[in-house]
């Protein structure tokens, strides 16, 4: 059974940062690509950003471009989102999730900036 853990949210200013991390089990990590995604009030879940299982090439939202950086830690079988100049537009439950073939969601990590 495949689990997706998120964690690493909170509420925090307008231009500050937030590290997100994810595990995920259950599954062949190694060469799986892997992606950030998030769902903020009253709209629908995005995408936000993607990191290939074996050549480790990132893909990125328009919206968070120059942002935001995934990277993966494939002994820990993780994979990380580190978030800088935060806005409140970033405000949203984030998740992770197998691009390719999705995997149930997990709970996802509340992330919440303030003006």
């Amino acid at each position: 059974q495949v689990q997706l853990v998120e964690s690493g949210g909170g509420l925090v200013q307008a231009g500050d940062s937030l590290r997100l991390s994810c595990v995920a089990s259950g599954r062949t990590f190694f060469s799986s690509d892997m992606g950030w995604y998030r769902q903020a009030p009253g709209k629908e879940r995005e995408f936000v950003a993607a990191v290939q299982g074996n050549s480790g090439i990132a893909f990125y939202a328009d919206s968070v471009k120059g942002r935001f950086t995934i990277s993966r830690d494939n002994a820990k079988n993780t994979i990380d989102l580190q978030m800088n100049s935060l806005t409140p537009e970033d405000t949203a439950i984030y998740y992770c999730n197998f691009p390719n073939s999705l995997e149930p969601w997990g709970q996802g990590t509340q992330v919440t900036v303030s003006s």
